[in-house]
């Protein structure tokens, strides 16, 4: 071969790629012949395989140069045009253009005025001529609205995905990942990562780029994300030593020397495939990353892009049928019913007004039909037709979707501050809902700083650390080299960051509990580790939750072989068969001194809220045993010593756990520990109160007591022991994925139990993954952790739950207070255009001021009361569960009552304002009348009823006092201060566009004051008790299974719309779509991209590998055999509250070979619950 030296470096680019497209002993082959072994090819690309690289930024810069970034480009966010251009594909708008259009057209048409009088128009020219002049003002004044809401959408969308791509940033810079440079570990962001550096990779990381394995310890890695291969991938320097990003490291630890980043790397090649192959179809695609290693920036959203394809899409797809989350499934069907009336409604007005009309001039009047005057009735035509319009306008309430986009907007800003990471949109609002909460407990709970603080060594039970001089040479020796050689080398003690302060844990908590052990016993155990670096050690077990230990064997100077083994102190006792005494001689240790020890030593330790962890250790002086034999192997074990490592629970927990009590969420703990211990910790955190009646259980108890006689879960089994369960120790992450899944689908109760679960290891991802709401640690969490979670706790701590609570539950009644005042709005204005068209042939309220009190109006309501901080009363009631209406009754009571105050108003206005006022009345006014200051004052008391309502709709649980707290929200001060002063200017100075006149200083007066009457109204109403009205409906349920069930066959995807449409067939309604469209942009945006792109099959994982957080792509299931019948039926159903797919073969049916705690059971991931709608697809098996 050819040697390209580019640079001075021994290899070019395109003989790394070429390299790291091999696999196993392909691979091996050609790192051996071609260049000599990895230790060569370090060599060539100039870097220590044990130093690292020097960190000399000119050598760094060259690396990037040479070979590249680390980062994937990204694809650029769409322009401000492109939003405005999707805002226009609104129908509402469109027909609202077109009949501007026409109105403008026709205004222009002058006929001769005797003509005028052969079509015997009473009303046809007006006395002012430069007043006909002027007609043409509603048609341009109708297209200025509509501009204005237009701009107004794509600025909202343009604003998000500004803000979004912000928040994306932070994460990404966030991702580190350990490199180590002139001998040093170092945290490295993944975008500085270059060619030739050293990375540290352990349990739990995401691979950031391509490399091959200098030294490993039992290294597994999960390579589904590229393969589609379900079985882990056993790495080695002998038989696989190839490393590729993207991948999940799954077991064991090692060192790797970077061969490939960025779009060099084996993700990045596959996404500049996807760029060339698919083109325009890649731009739905998101090539966005958080957690992932890659530090690919985040994507533009899609708000309508996808839209034209998905008609094909959908057909192309098989796709199991995905739901929509529970708020927007909720939302969809209000929207289509409002819509759907409103669409009625305008139908009957238009009709009603073109015959009244005809019936009137052709029938009554018997006038003939005139050519030269048909453009003056199609003028009439088209007035009547606009106001049909306004009608349909008015109803379809378009603040809607504005109102929920920011509000959840809103609330994931204001999160991160309360350190919550919003990953998926969904979440936000699904844990308002949250009636049950498994949490972990170290690092949740308790502070994650763990000490040793008893131990039991030769035959005594010391109560604080013994002094060195009280134990054997022989005895301190071997607890040191126990503690020191058999713990990640990653795992250290640093010096405190400020004097005086706690030294600085790095890397396992627990491990830096025993490395502190040895430094209380004044022995250092850096000089053991240099003694014994990693490349010597012989074989390492690392832990895993199967193991629950972790063992290391290093070679004896005098020939043989010694294993030091520590962990969970039952299970390692369990093990032994000999025990260190007082002198450090070996003595023979039998059950029956073993559960004297658990008796008096270990109980005692864990029932003060200690975890014990026991340190043996084992001699292997014939010969070399099969290492690959583990029971053989962790048997006849030599007891040292049991150490009791305290960690104390958070201050705050306490009283965070008290207030999810009050606001009826049940919190259970589920935990590794042994049960005393868990059971200690529970009573102090508050989870278990003495007297009451609760369940406490170890993983096993609780198998065997939910498991039926094959090993199956049965669900009324499990049903007789959730509600009782507080704590569930020694559990396996399969056990907590069981529970999880058993509250989810079990029907004890009224309501589906919503379900949040926080977990920071790598086998928490299938449970993360199945609950509604997954929350992962920041600090302590592995990659694998945040990328199945929905949720980021940044400080790891419980009571941050508690604030996403607060903010979820805000969320909803911030929709609600906008829905009361929406509606309100919607009903009045309907019934007043409507009635008023039938009976005076003119709707009181113009097209224009329609669209002044629904567009513009509605969006600053929506921006202002979907900003209402959140208030700790939030946390005083119950959660509101899944099937809760949007609209409750009380909430009905507050529309329809303040419909009644303003129809009556409105009413009293129109038919006998002129003279109360006693002005000249506007009804009945000719075509292109100048506007009255009848009329006017109608509009102007409409729209100050509207803004002290919009005062009123910030209560909804029928508090009396509407202005608590309203000071704390200046954008609802500034909001009602600028529509009022709009308000004025647009009657002052509006003129003919608003169709509005001045009015006088008492006129004002007069509709302030009727304005002001609305509070007045709000109390009256709220004094009436809502159960004294049997009549009132609640509205917006959300869809119910049966119907899901029953309409949904042959749909790919659930959208409540689509169902409504089917029963009433009103097919053009599809326009009316706007709704969803908005609630896509909102979902587009944040959270997944909603619909599937079409591949080639074989590429299918590779798709899916890099999913990133906020953008999922949904993929085709691949179909396994796995799946019996009854979970075929259920794949239609996937989660609530989360959009991230899970990583091809990320949750599957592991095989127990490769040491894994998940069984079979696990495919059942993909099975949840009809009334789990949600916008996401869960790929896992």
């Amino acid at each position: 071969m050819v040697e390209s030296h580019e640079g001075d470096f021994g290899c070019s680019v395109m003989d790394l790629r070429k390299l790291m497209e091999l696999r196993s002993s392909d691979g091996i082959n050609q790192i051996n012949v071609h260049y000599g072994g990895v230790m060569n090819l370090c060599s060539r690309l100039k870097t220590d395989p044990v130093e690292g690289l020097s960190g000399n930024p000119a050598d760094l810069e060259k690396r990037k140069q040479v070979f590249g970034q680390n980062f994937i480009p990204p694809k650029k966010p769409k322009t401000f045009l492109e939003l405005v251009w999707e805002a226009l594909q609104d129908v509402t708008l469109i027909i609202l253009e077109i009949a501007a259009i026409i109105s403008l057209v026709l205004s222009f048409y002058r006929p001769p005025g005797e003509e005028n009088k052969q079509c015997g128009l009473p009303v046809s020219s007006p006395e002012d001529e430069g007043e006909a002049e002027a007609g043409w003002i509603e048609g341009a004044a109708i297209l200025f609205s509509v501009i204005i809401v237009v701009l107004v959408t794509a600025f909202n969308d343009w604003s998000k995905e500004k803000q979004f791509r912000g928040l994306q940033n932070r994460i990404e810079k966030e991702q580190k990942f350990s490199v180590i440079r002139n001998g040093h570990i170092i945290q490295l962001p993944v975008a500085e990562i270059v060619v030739g550096d050293i990375a540290q990779i352990k349990y739990g990381d995401l691979l950031p780029a391509d490399g091959i394995l200098i030294q490993g310890n039992d290294l597994k890695i999960d390579e589904s994300s590229l393969t589609g291969e379900s079985d882990h991938v056993k790495k080695s320097l002998e038989r696989d030593p190839m490393l590729l990003s993207g991948t999940h490291v799954m077991e064991g630890s090692g060192r790797m020397v970077v061969t490939a980043v960025g779009i060099n790397s084996q993700t990045g090649i596959i996404f500049t495939l996807l760029g060339a192959s698919e083109g325009e179809e890649e731009e739905k695609k998101k090539k966005a990353k958080t957690q992932d290693g890659v530090a690919l920036e985040i994507q533009p959203l899609n708000s309508q892009e996808g839209i034209d394809n998905e008609e094909k899409e959908k057909k192309a797809a098989k796709l199991p049928k995905k739901e929509k989350s529970v708020l927007q499934g909720k939302l969809t069907r209000l929207a289509v019913q409002i819509g759907k009336a409103g669409l009625i409604m305008s139908a009957i007005t238009v009709l009603i007004l073109i015959l009244y009309f005809v019936i009137d001039n052709f029938v009554i009047r018997r006038r003939p039909w005139l050519s030269e005057c048909t453009p003056i009735y199609i003028q009439y035509f088209v007035k009547f037709f606009i106001i049909g319009i306004t009608v349909l306008v008015v109803a379809v309430p378009e603040g809607l979707p504005l109102a929920v986009t920011i509000s959840l907007a809103y609330s994931v800003k204001k999160m991160m501050k309360d350190n919550n990471l919003v990953r998926h949109l969904d979440a936000c609002e699904t844990m308002g809902n949250a009636t049950a909460i498994c949490s972990d407990k170290t690092g949740t709970l308790t502070m994650n700083r763990m000490t040793v603080v008893q131990a039991y060594i030769g035959d005594t039970h010391y109560h604080q650390i013994p002094s060195p001089d009280t134990l054997m040479p022989k005895v301190l020796d071997l607890i040191v080299n126990g503690i020191s050689i058999n713990s990640a080398y990653t795992s250290k003690i640093l010096p405190p960051e400020k004097e005086g302060g706690l030294p600085r844990q790095v890397g396992n908590k627990t491990e830096c509990a025993l490395l502190g052990f040895v430094t209380d016993l004044k022995q250092d155990y850096h000089a053991v580790r240099n003694e014994v670096p990693e490349e010597k050690l012989y074989k390492v077990y690392t832990f895993n939750s199967v193991r629950k230990s972790m063992s290391t064997v290093i070679e004896k100077p005098s020939g043989g072989y010694r294993m030091y083994s520590k962990g969970a102190s039952e299970i390692i006792l369990r093990k032994c068969n000999r025990i260190l005494d007082k002198k450090g001689e070996v003595m023979p240790f039998k059950n029956k001194d073993r559960d004297e020890m658990v008796r008096t030593v270990i109980e005692p330790m864990a029932s003060e809220g200690l975890r014990t962890i026991c340190i043996a250790y084992r001699d292997f002086n014939d010969g070399e045993p099969t290492w690959d034999n583990e029971n053989e192997i962790l048997t006849e074990l030599t007891c040292i010593a049991v150490v009791g490592i305290e960690d104390p629970v958070r201050p705050e927990v306490p009283e965070a756990i008290a207030k999810c009590k009050r606001a009826g969420i049940t919190v259970r703990m589920v935990t590794g520990d042994n049960i005393n211990t868990a059971r200690a910790i529970a009573t102090k955190c508050g989870i278990v109160t003495p007297g009451d009646d609760f369940l406490c259980l170890e993983g096993k108890e609780f198998n065997r007591l939910i498991r039926n006689e094959k090993g199956e879960v049965e669900q009324e089994k499990l049903d007789k022991i959730w509600p009782k369960l507080r704590v569930l120790a020694r559990s396996s992450p399969t056990d907590k994925h069981t529970l999880v899944k058993g509250i989810i689908d079990s029907t004890v109760g009224e309501q589906r139990q919503v379900v949040a679960v926080t977990g920071d290891g790598t086998n928490d991802g299938p449970a993360l993954k199945k609950a509604d709401v997954g929350f992962a640690m920041g600090i302590a969490g592995t990659d694998v952790a945040k990328e199945a979670s929905d949720i980021i706790l940044t400080d790891d701590n419980f009571t941050s739950i508690v604030k996403a609570v607060m903010w979820g539950r805000n969320v909803y009644d911030s929709i609600s207070k906008f829905l009361q005042f929406q509606l309100t709005v919607n009903v009045v204005a309907v019934i007043v255009a409507f009635t008023g068209a039938c009976i005076t042939q003119d709707s009181p309220l113009k097209a224009v001021q329609m669209l002044w009190v629904n567009l513009i109006m509605d969006t600053f309501a929506s921006l202002a009361l979907a900003t209402e901080p959140p208030t700790e009363s939030l946390l005083k009631r119950r959660p509101y569960g899944r099937n809760k209406p949007l609209i409750s009754r009380t909430m009905m009571k507050n529309i329809l009552g303040h419909a009644v105050y303003q129809l009556t108003v409105i009413f009293f206005l129109v038919f006998a304002g002129e003279k109360f006022f006693d002005i000249d009345s506007g009804r009945k006014a000719p075509l292109h009348s100048p506007p009255s200051q009848h009329y006017t004052i109608i509009f102007n008391t409409f729209v100050l009823m509207q803004l002290f309502n919009e005062i009123n709709s910030r209560k909804i649980h029928g508090e009396r006092n509407v202005f608590a707290g309203i000071f704390r929200n200046l954008i609802f001060c500034a909001v009602v201060l600028g529509t009022f002063i709009s308000q004025i200017l647009i009657v002052e100075f509006g003129g003919k566009p608003f169709s509005c006149t001045k009015l006088t200083l008492s006129q004002w007066f007069w509709c302030l004051f009727i304005g002001i009457g609305e509070l007045l109204w709000g109390q009256i109403i709220s004094t009436i008790p809502t159960q004294s009205l049997k009549f009132l409906k609640e509205a917006g349920h959300g869809t119910t299974k049966e119907e899901i069930t029953k309409d949904a066959e042959g749909l790919d995807e659930i959208d409540h719309a689509e169902m409504e449409l089917r029963r009433g067939q009103i097919l053009w309604f599809r326009g009316l779509n706007r709704i969803q469209t908005q609630i896509k942009v909102v979902k587009a945006f944040h959270s997944s991209l909603h619909e599937s792109i079409q591949k080639p099959k074989n590429q299918n994982s590779i798709h899916n590998f890099m999913t990133h957080p906020e953008f999922a792509i949904d993929e085709e299931v691949p179909r396994t055999p796995l799946l019996d019948e009854h979970e075929e039926e259920n794949l239609d159903t996937p989660k609530a509250g989360t959009g991230v797919l899970l990583l091809d073969g990320e949750v599957t049916p592991y095989a127990n070979k490769n040491n894994n705690a998940v069984d079979c059971s696990q495919v059942q991931i993909v099975a949840s619950r009809s009334e789990s709608p949600l916008h996401s697809l869960e790929t896992s098996v």
